[in-house]
Protein backbone atom coordinates (compact mmCIF):
# COMPACT_ATOMS: atom_id res chain seq x y z
CA UNK A 1 0.00 0.00 0.00
CA UNK A 2 1.29 3.45 -0.93
CA UNK A 3 1.36 5.89 1.94
CA UNK A 4 -0.63 9.07 1.48
CA UNK A 5 1.55 12.16 1.51
CA UNK A 6 0.06 15.30 3.11
CA UNK A 7 -0.54 18.06 0.55
CA UNK A 8 1.47 20.70 2.44
CA UNK A 9 4.60 18.60 2.87
CA UNK A 10 6.07 19.33 -0.62
CA UNK A 11 5.69 23.04 0.03
CA UNK A 12 7.60 22.78 3.31
CA UNK A 13 10.29 20.69 1.62
CA UNK A 14 10.54 23.24 -1.17
CA UNK A 15 10.76 26.06 1.38
CA UNK A 16 13.52 24.25 3.23
CA UNK A 17 15.44 23.73 0.00
CA UNK A 18 15.05 27.41 -0.88
CA UNK A 19 16.33 28.46 2.55
CA UNK A 20 19.33 26.14 2.21
CA UNK A 21 20.01 27.48 -1.29
CA UNK A 22 19.76 31.06 -0.03
CA UNK A 23 22.07 30.37 2.90
CA UNK A 24 24.58 28.58 0.67
CA UNK A 25 24.53 31.47 -1.83
CA UNK A 26 25.03 34.09 0.91
CA UNK A 27 27.91 32.10 2.42
CA UNK A 28 29.52 31.67 -0.99
CA UNK A 29 29.12 35.32 -1.91
CA UNK A 30 30.38 36.32 1.54
CA UNK A 31 33.45 34.18 1.06
CA UNK A 32 34.01 35.81 -2.33
CA UNK A 33 33.95 39.24 -0.72
CA UNK A 34 36.30 38.15 2.05
CA UNK A 35 38.92 36.54 -0.17
CA UNK A 36 38.54 38.78 -3.22
CA UNK A 37 37.95 42.32 -1.95
CA UNK A 38 39.24 43.89 -5.19
CA UNK A 39 36.30 42.81 -7.34
CA UNK A 40 34.97 46.35 -7.41
CA UNK A 41 32.12 45.75 -4.96
CA UNK A 42 31.46 48.28 -2.27
CA UNK A 43 32.00 46.47 1.04
CA UNK A 44 32.55 49.54 3.15
CA UNK A 45 30.16 48.31 5.80
CA UNK A 46 28.20 45.26 6.93
CA UNK A 47 24.92 46.88 5.95
CA UNK A 48 26.08 47.63 2.40
CA UNK A 49 27.40 44.11 1.98
CA UNK A 50 24.16 42.55 3.24
CA UNK A 51 22.07 44.74 0.94
CA UNK A 52 24.21 43.89 -2.08
CA UNK A 53 24.00 40.16 -1.39
CA UNK A 54 20.23 40.36 -1.05
CA UNK A 55 19.91 42.15 -4.40
CA UNK A 56 22.02 39.50 -6.13
CA UNK A 57 20.04 36.62 -4.63
CA UNK A 58 16.78 38.37 -5.53
CA UNK A 59 18.01 38.75 -9.09
CA UNK A 60 18.75 35.01 -9.26
CA UNK A 61 15.23 34.13 -8.09
CA UNK A 62 13.40 36.35 -10.62
CA UNK A 63 11.75 34.66 -13.67
CA UNK A 64 13.71 34.98 -16.89
CA UNK A 65 12.01 37.23 -19.48
CA UNK A 66 12.39 37.63 -23.24
CA UNK A 67 13.64 41.22 -23.31
CA UNK A 68 17.23 40.35 -24.26
CA UNK A 69 16.09 38.11 -27.13
CA UNK A 70 13.59 40.66 -28.41
CA UNK A 71 16.20 43.42 -28.28
CA UNK A 72 18.48 41.23 -30.38
CA UNK A 73 16.02 40.12 -33.11
CA UNK A 74 13.39 42.86 -33.37
CA UNK A 75 15.45 45.16 -35.68
CA UNK A 76 15.27 42.48 -38.42
CA UNK A 77 11.45 42.32 -38.38
CA UNK A 78 9.65 44.51 -40.93
CA UNK A 79 6.11 45.62 -41.67
CA UNK A 80 5.04 44.95 -45.25
CA UNK A 81 2.56 47.24 -47.00
CA UNK A 82 1.15 46.56 -50.46
CA UNK A 83 -1.15 48.21 -52.98
CA UNK A 84 -3.28 46.23 -55.39
CA UNK A 85 -5.69 47.16 -58.14
CA UNK A 86 -9.25 46.37 -57.10
CA UNK A 87 -12.85 47.33 -57.83
CA UNK A 88 -14.13 50.56 -56.36
CA UNK A 89 -16.70 50.34 -53.61
CA UNK A 90 -20.03 51.81 -54.62
CA UNK A 91 -20.99 54.72 -52.44
CA UNK A 92 -23.10 57.86 -52.33
CA UNK A 93 -22.12 60.79 -50.12
CA UNK A 94 -19.54 58.57 -48.50
CA UNK A 95 -22.03 55.82 -47.62
CA UNK A 96 -21.41 52.28 -48.86
CA UNK A 97 -24.26 50.82 -50.94
CA UNK A 98 -23.99 47.04 -50.99
CA UNK A 99 -27.02 45.99 -53.08
CA UNK A 100 -26.25 44.80 -56.65
CA UNK A 101 -27.48 46.11 -59.97
CA UNK A 102 -30.98 44.89 -60.84
CA UNK A 103 -31.82 43.87 -57.27
CA UNK A 104 -35.17 44.78 -55.68
CA UNK A 105 -33.44 47.31 -53.43
CA UNK A 106 -31.88 49.05 -56.42
CA UNK A 107 -35.30 49.28 -58.13
CA UNK A 108 -36.77 50.64 -54.92
CA UNK A 109 -34.17 53.41 -54.68
CA UNK A 110 -34.58 54.26 -58.38
CA UNK A 111 -38.30 54.64 -57.82
CA UNK A 112 -37.47 56.67 -54.72
CA UNK A 113 -35.74 59.19 -57.01
CA UNK A 114 -32.03 58.65 -56.29
CA UNK A 115 -29.72 60.22 -58.93
CA UNK A 116 -28.01 58.10 -61.61
CA UNK A 117 -24.51 58.56 -60.16
CA UNK A 118 -25.76 56.69 -57.10
CA UNK A 119 -25.97 53.49 -59.22
CA UNK A 120 -23.01 54.03 -61.52
CA UNK A 121 -20.60 51.77 -59.62
CA UNK A 122 -23.10 49.18 -58.45
CA UNK A 123 -21.88 45.55 -58.37
CA UNK A 124 -22.54 44.00 -61.76
CA UNK A 125 -22.49 47.40 -63.46
CA UNK A 126 -19.62 49.48 -64.87
CA UNK A 127 -16.70 49.27 -62.46
CA UNK A 128 -14.04 51.80 -61.65
CA UNK A 129 -10.67 50.61 -60.44
CA UNK A 130 -8.94 51.84 -57.35
CA UNK A 131 -5.95 50.86 -55.25
CA UNK A 132 -6.67 48.46 -52.40
CA UNK A 133 -4.10 48.42 -49.60
CA UNK A 134 -3.01 45.47 -47.51
CA UNK A 135 -0.40 44.80 -44.88
CA UNK A 136 1.50 41.99 -43.26
CA UNK A 137 4.86 41.21 -41.70
CA UNK A 138 8.23 39.86 -42.74
CA UNK A 139 11.85 39.52 -41.64
CA UNK A 140 15.27 40.09 -43.18
CA UNK A 141 17.45 37.00 -43.63
CA UNK A 142 20.65 38.53 -45.09
CA UNK A 143 22.69 41.70 -44.73
CA UNK A 144 22.09 42.57 -48.40
CA UNK A 145 18.35 42.95 -47.82
CA UNK A 146 16.63 39.68 -48.75
CA UNK A 147 13.49 39.22 -46.66
CA UNK A 148 10.81 36.56 -46.23
CA UNK A 149 7.05 37.09 -46.04
CA UNK A 150 3.88 35.24 -47.08
CA UNK A 151 2.80 34.83 -50.68
CA UNK A 152 -0.72 35.94 -49.78
CA UNK A 153 0.70 39.21 -48.40
CA UNK A 154 2.38 40.29 -51.66
CA UNK A 155 0.42 38.33 -54.30
CA UNK A 156 -0.78 40.53 -57.21
CA UNK A 157 0.72 43.62 -55.57
CA UNK A 158 1.32 46.69 -57.72
CA UNK A 159 3.76 48.13 -55.19
CA UNK A 160 5.43 46.78 -52.06
CA UNK A 161 7.03 48.89 -49.37
CA UNK A 162 8.43 47.98 -45.99
CA UNK A 163 8.72 49.84 -42.71
CA UNK A 164 11.75 48.87 -40.67
CA UNK A 165 11.96 48.78 -36.89
CA UNK A 166 13.54 52.25 -36.81
CA UNK A 167 10.55 53.70 -38.66
CA UNK A 168 12.14 54.11 -42.10
CA UNK A 169 10.01 53.33 -45.17
CA UNK A 170 11.42 52.02 -48.44
CA UNK A 171 10.32 50.25 -51.61
CA UNK A 172 10.84 46.50 -51.96
CA UNK A 173 10.95 44.20 -54.96
CA UNK A 174 9.26 40.81 -55.14
CA UNK A 175 11.92 38.28 -56.17
CA UNK A 176 9.63 35.25 -56.30
CA UNK A 177 6.63 33.57 -54.72
CA UNK A 178 5.52 30.01 -54.00
CA UNK A 179 1.74 29.71 -53.57
CA UNK A 180 1.96 26.03 -52.61
CA UNK A 181 3.78 26.85 -49.36
CA UNK A 182 2.53 30.46 -49.11
CA UNK A 183 6.05 31.89 -49.06
CA UNK A 184 7.56 34.89 -50.85
CA UNK A 185 11.03 36.42 -51.09
CA UNK A 186 11.39 40.19 -51.38
CA UNK A 187 14.45 42.44 -51.66
CA UNK A 188 15.23 45.71 -49.89
CA UNK A 189 17.74 48.19 -51.25
CA UNK A 190 21.07 48.75 -49.57
CA UNK A 191 23.45 46.71 -47.45
CA UNK A 192 24.20 46.19 -43.77
CA UNK A 193 20.63 45.36 -42.84
CA UNK A 194 20.03 43.72 -39.46
CA UNK A 195 19.07 40.11 -40.14
CA UNK A 196 18.17 36.89 -38.39
CA UNK A 197 18.99 33.24 -38.98
CA UNK A 198 16.66 30.35 -39.80
CA UNK A 199 16.91 27.58 -37.20
CA UNK A 200 18.87 24.43 -38.04
CA UNK A 201 16.83 22.16 -35.76
CA UNK A 202 13.11 21.69 -35.36
CA UNK A 203 11.51 22.83 -32.10
CA UNK A 204 10.08 20.39 -29.60
CA UNK A 205 6.49 20.43 -28.42
CA UNK A 206 6.47 22.59 -25.29
CA UNK A 207 9.41 24.81 -26.28
CA UNK A 208 9.05 28.56 -25.70
CA UNK A 209 8.51 30.68 -28.82
CA UNK A 210 8.27 34.42 -29.50
CA UNK A 211 6.24 35.90 -32.37
CA UNK A 212 7.07 39.39 -33.68
CA UNK A 213 5.01 41.19 -36.29
CA UNK A 214 2.55 43.82 -37.40
CA UNK A 215 -0.87 42.79 -36.01
CA UNK A 216 -3.70 45.11 -37.03
CA UNK A 217 -1.07 47.42 -38.51
CA UNK A 218 0.35 48.30 -35.10
CA UNK A 219 3.88 47.19 -35.97
CA UNK A 220 6.66 45.85 -33.76
CA UNK A 221 4.40 43.77 -31.52
CA UNK A 222 5.88 40.89 -29.50
CA UNK A 223 3.92 37.92 -28.11
CA UNK A 224 5.11 34.72 -26.47
CA UNK A 225 3.86 31.17 -26.06
CA UNK A 226 4.88 27.58 -26.64
CA UNK A 227 4.92 25.06 -29.46
CA UNK A 228 1.56 23.32 -29.12
CA UNK A 229 1.96 20.70 -31.87
CA UNK A 230 3.93 19.83 -34.99
CA UNK A 231 3.11 18.36 -38.38
CA UNK A 232 -0.31 19.99 -38.58
CA UNK A 233 -2.34 19.55 -41.79
CA UNK A 234 -4.91 22.33 -42.05
CA UNK A 235 -5.94 21.68 -45.66
CA UNK A 236 -4.03 24.65 -47.04
CA UNK A 237 -2.07 22.60 -49.58
CA UNK A 238 -0.33 19.32 -50.40
CA UNK A 239 2.76 20.27 -48.39
CA UNK A 240 1.07 21.18 -45.11
CA UNK A 241 3.46 20.53 -42.22
CA UNK A 242 2.73 23.42 -39.90
CA UNK A 243 4.03 24.16 -36.43
CA UNK A 244 1.13 25.02 -34.14
CA UNK A 245 1.84 27.69 -31.54
CA UNK A 246 -0.27 29.39 -28.89
CA UNK A 247 1.48 32.77 -28.97
CA UNK A 248 -1.20 35.35 -29.87
CA UNK A 249 -1.10 35.97 -33.64
CA UNK A 250 -3.61 38.22 -35.41
CA UNK A 251 -4.34 39.75 -38.81
CA UNK A 252 -1.21 41.52 -39.97
CA UNK A 253 1.12 38.97 -38.35
CA UNK A 254 1.17 36.98 -41.60
CA UNK A 255 4.72 36.56 -42.88
CA UNK A 256 6.27 37.44 -39.55
CA UNK A 257 8.79 35.24 -37.74
CA UNK A 258 8.43 32.95 -34.77
CA UNK A 259 11.67 32.73 -32.77
CA UNK A 260 13.08 30.22 -30.35
CA UNK A 261 14.80 31.33 -27.13
CA UNK A 262 18.14 31.50 -28.97
CA UNK A 263 16.79 34.07 -31.43
CA UNK A 264 16.59 31.71 -34.41
CA UNK A 265 13.52 31.67 -36.67
CA UNK A 266 11.72 28.34 -36.26
CA UNK A 267 8.79 29.27 -38.51
CA UNK A 268 6.90 31.86 -40.56
CA UNK A 269 3.44 32.77 -39.24
CA UNK A 270 0.92 32.11 -41.96
CA UNK A 271 -2.52 31.21 -40.60
CA UNK A 272 -4.72 31.34 -37.53
CA UNK A 273 -7.76 29.41 -36.43
CA UNK A 274 -10.27 31.97 -35.25
CA UNK A 275 -14.07 31.78 -35.06
CA UNK A 276 -14.05 35.41 -33.92
CA UNK A 277 -11.47 36.90 -36.29
CA UNK A 278 -8.90 37.43 -33.52
CA UNK A 279 -6.40 35.24 -31.74
CA UNK A 280 -7.77 32.30 -29.78
CA UNK A 281 -4.33 30.84 -29.10
CA UNK A 282 -4.10 28.64 -32.21
CA UNK A 283 -1.69 29.83 -34.90
CA UNK A 284 0.28 28.02 -37.57
CA UNK A 285 3.81 28.62 -38.80
CA UNK A 286 5.70 27.24 -41.81
CA UNK A 287 8.74 25.28 -40.49
CA UNK A 288 12.22 26.73 -41.01
CA UNK A 289 13.44 23.75 -43.05
CA UNK A 290 10.66 24.32 -45.59
CA UNK A 291 11.48 28.04 -45.67
CA UNK A 292 15.16 27.32 -46.35
CA UNK A 293 14.39 25.04 -49.28
CA UNK A 294 11.88 27.42 -50.88
CA UNK A 295 13.90 30.60 -50.33
CA UNK A 296 17.03 29.04 -51.84
CA UNK A 297 15.17 28.33 -55.09
CA UNK A 298 13.35 31.67 -55.13
CA UNK A 299 16.63 33.52 -54.69
CA UNK A 300 18.37 31.56 -57.45
CA UNK A 301 15.56 31.00 -59.96
CA UNK A 302 12.66 33.25 -58.93
CA UNK A 303 10.40 30.19 -58.78
CA UNK A 304 10.20 26.76 -57.15
CA UNK A 305 10.38 23.44 -59.02
CA UNK A 306 9.50 20.18 -57.33
CA UNK A 307 9.93 16.51 -58.05
CA UNK A 308 6.92 14.63 -59.38
CA UNK A 309 6.08 10.94 -59.80
CA UNK A 310 2.55 11.36 -61.17
CA UNK A 311 0.25 9.53 -58.75
CA UNK A 312 -2.91 10.37 -56.87
CA UNK A 313 -2.67 8.95 -53.37
CA UNK A 314 -4.75 8.61 -50.24
CA UNK A 315 -4.11 7.53 -46.63
CA UNK A 316 -4.05 3.89 -45.61
CA UNK A 317 -6.80 3.60 -43.00
CA UNK A 318 -7.16 0.66 -40.65
CA UNK A 319 -9.95 -0.78 -42.81
CA UNK A 320 -7.90 -0.39 -45.98
CA UNK A 321 -4.86 -1.97 -44.31
CA UNK A 322 -7.01 -4.93 -43.25
CA UNK A 323 -8.45 -5.39 -46.75
CA UNK A 324 -4.95 -5.31 -48.26
CA UNK A 325 -3.45 -7.63 -45.67
CA UNK A 326 -1.09 -4.99 -44.27
CA UNK A 327 0.14 -5.20 -40.70
CA UNK A 328 0.16 -1.42 -40.18
CA UNK A 329 -1.94 1.42 -41.55
CA UNK A 330 1.01 3.38 -42.92
CA UNK A 331 2.18 4.34 -46.38
CA UNK A 332 0.49 6.06 -49.32
CA UNK A 333 -2.13 4.14 -51.28
CA UNK A 334 -1.95 4.81 -55.04
CA UNK A 335 -5.51 5.62 -56.11
CA UNK A 336 -4.56 6.34 -59.71
CA UNK A 337 -1.22 6.66 -61.52
CA UNK A 338 -1.22 9.24 -64.30
CA UNK A 339 -0.68 7.56 -67.65
CA UNK A 340 2.21 9.82 -68.67
CA UNK A 341 3.80 10.05 -65.22
CA UNK A 342 7.12 8.54 -64.08
CA UNK A 343 5.39 6.11 -61.69
CA UNK A 344 3.15 4.62 -64.38
CA UNK A 345 6.09 4.26 -66.74
CA UNK A 346 8.03 2.45 -64.02
CA UNK A 347 5.18 -0.04 -63.50
CA UNK A 348 3.41 1.26 -60.40
CA UNK A 349 -0.33 0.47 -60.43
CA UNK A 350 -3.50 1.54 -58.67
CA UNK A 351 -3.78 -0.30 -55.36
CA UNK A 352 -0.04 -0.27 -54.70
CA UNK A 353 1.04 1.09 -51.32
CA UNK A 354 4.23 3.18 -51.39
CA UNK A 355 6.03 2.54 -48.12
CA UNK A 356 9.54 3.98 -48.69
CA UNK A 357 11.34 6.62 -50.76
CA UNK A 358 15.11 6.10 -51.00
CA UNK A 359 14.95 3.96 -47.87
CA UNK A 360 13.03 6.53 -45.81
CA UNK A 361 9.66 5.27 -44.49
CA UNK A 362 6.46 6.96 -45.70
CA UNK A 363 3.82 7.70 -43.06
CA UNK A 364 1.03 8.82 -45.38
CA UNK A 365 0.26 10.58 -48.65
CA UNK A 366 1.25 13.98 -47.29
CA UNK A 367 4.60 12.61 -46.20
CA UNK A 368 5.12 11.14 -49.68
CA UNK A 369 4.31 14.49 -51.34
CA UNK A 370 6.71 16.33 -49.03
CA UNK A 371 9.59 13.88 -49.59
CA UNK A 372 9.17 13.74 -53.37
CA UNK A 373 8.64 17.50 -53.60
CA UNK A 374 11.91 18.12 -51.76
CA UNK A 375 13.91 16.20 -54.38
CA UNK A 376 15.02 17.99 -57.54
CA UNK A 377 13.37 17.02 -60.84
CA UNK A 378 15.55 14.68 -62.87
CA UNK A 379 16.84 12.87 -59.80
CA UNK A 380 16.75 9.08 -59.61
CA UNK A 381 14.71 7.66 -56.72
CA UNK A 382 13.89 4.21 -55.43
CA UNK A 383 10.38 3.41 -54.23
CA UNK A 384 9.44 0.45 -52.08
CA UNK A 385 5.91 -0.72 -52.86
CA UNK A 386 3.58 -3.34 -51.39
CA UNK A 387 1.29 -4.98 -53.96
CA UNK A 388 -1.18 -7.61 -52.82
CA UNK A 389 0.93 -8.45 -49.81
CA UNK A 390 4.27 -8.66 -51.63
CA UNK A 391 7.04 -6.04 -51.42
CA UNK A 392 8.54 -4.71 -54.64
CA UNK A 393 11.15 -2.09 -55.50
CA UNK A 394 10.94 0.36 -58.40
CA UNK A 395 13.52 2.83 -59.70
CA UNK A 396 12.41 5.90 -61.60
CA UNK A 397 13.49 9.40 -62.58
CA UNK A 398 11.47 12.27 -61.14
CA UNK A 399 9.64 14.60 -63.47
CA UNK A 400 8.78 18.24 -62.80
CA UNK A 401 5.55 18.95 -60.95
CA UNK A 402 3.17 20.40 -63.59
CA UNK A 403 0.60 23.10 -63.03
CA UNK A 404 -2.54 21.87 -61.34
CA UNK A 405 -5.33 20.75 -63.62
CA UNK A 406 -8.94 21.18 -62.63
CA UNK A 407 -11.04 18.04 -62.81
CA UNK A 408 -14.52 18.53 -64.21
CA UNK A 409 -17.41 16.34 -63.15
CA UNK A 410 -19.73 15.11 -65.87
CA UNK A 411 -23.49 15.07 -65.69
CA UNK A 412 -24.91 11.58 -65.31
CA UNK A 413 -28.32 10.13 -65.96
CA UNK A 414 -29.77 7.13 -64.17
CA UNK A 415 -29.57 3.80 -65.98
CA UNK A 416 -32.44 1.44 -66.63
CA UNK A 417 -30.88 -1.93 -65.80
CA UNK A 418 -29.76 -1.63 -62.19
CA UNK A 419 -29.41 -3.95 -59.21
CA UNK A 420 -29.23 -3.36 -55.47
CA UNK A 421 -26.33 -4.55 -53.32
CA UNK A 422 -27.91 -4.61 -49.84
CA UNK A 423 -24.66 -5.16 -47.95
CA UNK A 424 -23.30 -1.88 -49.27
CA UNK A 425 -26.54 0.07 -49.46
CA UNK A 426 -25.99 0.85 -53.15
CA UNK A 427 -27.99 0.47 -56.32
CA UNK A 428 -25.69 -0.13 -59.28
CA UNK A 429 -25.89 -0.26 -63.06
CA UNK A 430 -23.31 -0.95 -65.81
CA UNK A 431 -21.53 2.34 -66.49
CA UNK A 432 -21.70 1.90 -70.27
CA UNK A 433 -25.50 1.89 -70.05
CA UNK A 434 -25.67 5.22 -68.22
CA UNK A 435 -25.06 8.33 -70.27
CA UNK A 436 -21.89 10.21 -69.33
CA UNK A 437 -20.52 7.44 -67.06
CA UNK A 438 -17.90 6.05 -69.41
CA UNK A 439 -17.32 2.48 -70.57
CA UNK A 440 -15.71 0.99 -67.45
CA UNK A 441 -17.14 -0.11 -64.12
CA UNK A 442 -20.59 0.21 -62.59
CA UNK A 443 -22.30 3.47 -61.75
CA UNK A 444 -24.08 4.25 -58.48
CA UNK A 445 -27.70 5.11 -59.29
CA UNK A 446 -29.00 5.26 -55.71
CA UNK A 447 -27.53 5.35 -52.20
CA UNK A 448 -29.25 4.09 -49.05
CA UNK A 449 -28.71 6.96 -46.56
CA UNK A 450 -28.51 4.41 -43.72
CA UNK A 451 -26.12 2.06 -45.52
CA UNK A 452 -22.34 1.71 -44.99
CA UNK A 453 -21.52 3.25 -48.37
CA UNK A 454 -23.36 6.47 -47.52
CA UNK A 455 -21.36 6.93 -44.33
CA UNK A 456 -18.16 6.67 -46.40
CA UNK A 457 -19.09 9.35 -48.88
CA UNK A 458 -20.62 7.45 -51.80
CA UNK A 459 -23.08 9.44 -53.87
CA UNK A 460 -25.17 9.04 -56.98
CA UNK A 461 -23.03 9.21 -60.11
CA UNK A 462 -19.92 7.63 -58.57
CA UNK A 463 -18.39 4.87 -60.69
CA UNK A 464 -17.00 1.71 -59.07
CA UNK A 465 -14.04 0.49 -61.13
CA UNK A 466 -12.75 -2.35 -58.96
CA UNK A 467 -13.95 -4.46 -56.05
CA UNK A 468 -11.56 -6.68 -54.13
CA UNK A 469 -8.76 -5.94 -56.58
CA UNK A 470 -10.75 -7.07 -59.64
CA UNK A 471 -12.32 -4.97 -62.37
CA UNK A 472 -16.12 -4.88 -62.42
CA UNK A 473 -18.56 -4.28 -65.27
CA UNK A 474 -21.87 -5.41 -63.75
CA UNK A 475 -23.55 -5.23 -60.32
CA UNK A 476 -23.15 -9.02 -60.03
CA UNK A 477 -19.37 -8.60 -60.15
CA UNK A 478 -19.52 -6.43 -57.05
CA UNK A 479 -21.77 -8.91 -55.24
CA UNK A 480 -19.40 -11.76 -56.11
CA UNK A 481 -16.37 -9.81 -54.85
CA UNK A 482 -18.16 -9.21 -51.53
CA UNK A 483 -19.05 -12.89 -51.20
CA UNK A 484 -15.45 -13.92 -51.95
CA UNK A 485 -14.09 -11.48 -49.35
CA UNK A 486 -16.52 -12.78 -46.75
CA UNK A 487 -15.57 -16.36 -47.61
CA UNK A 488 -11.89 -15.53 -47.13
CA UNK A 489 -12.63 -14.21 -43.66
CA UNK A 490 -12.04 -10.52 -44.46
CA UNK A 491 -13.91 -7.89 -42.51
CA UNK A 492 -13.89 -5.36 -45.35
CA UNK A 493 -13.52 -5.11 -49.10
CA UNK A 494 -11.51 -2.51 -50.97
CA UNK A 495 -13.51 -0.58 -53.56
CA UNK A 496 -11.88 1.62 -56.20
CA UNK A 497 -14.29 4.40 -57.06
CA UNK A 498 -14.19 7.36 -59.42
CA UNK A 499 -16.02 10.47 -58.24
CA UNK A 500 -15.97 13.35 -60.70
CA UNK A 501 -12.40 13.54 -61.96
CA UNK A 502 -10.79 11.93 -58.89
CA UNK A 503 -10.22 8.26 -58.13
CA UNK A 504 -9.89 6.84 -54.63
CA UNK A 505 -10.05 3.61 -52.65
CA UNK A 506 -12.70 3.01 -50.01
CA UNK A 507 -12.84 0.08 -47.59
CA UNK A 508 -16.42 -1.09 -47.02
CA UNK A 509 -17.46 -3.65 -44.39
CA UNK A 510 -18.35 -7.05 -45.83
CA UNK A 511 -21.15 -7.73 -43.37
CA UNK A 512 -22.65 -11.11 -42.61
CA UNK A 513 -23.67 -13.77 -45.14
Amino acid sequence: MTAEVPLKQPRRSLAVRRMLLLATTIVALGAAFVFAPNLGTDVSGPGAQAQNLTEQVDRLSRPVGFADIVEKVKPAVISVRVKRNGPATRSFNGQRMPFPQGSPLERFFREFGMPDNFFRNAPGGPQRRQFVTGQGSGFVISADGYAVTNNHVVADAETVEVVTDNGKTQKAKVIGTDPRTDLALIKLDGDNHPYVKLADTAPRIGDWVIAVGNPFGLGGTVTAGIVSARGRDIGAGPYDDFIQIDAPVNKGNSGGPTFDVDGNVIGVNTAIFSPSGGSVGIAFAIPADTVKSVVTQLREYGAVTRGWIGVKVQPVTADIADSLGLKESTGALVAEPQSDGPAAKAGIEAGDVITEVNGAPIKDGRDLAKKIGAIAPGSAVTLKVVRKGSARTYSLTLGTLPKEQLAKASTRDDGERSATVPRLGLTLAPAKEVAGSGDEGVVVTAVDPDGPAATRGFKTGDVILEAGGKSVSAPSDVSKAIADAHKDGKRSILIRVKSGGATRFVALPVGRA
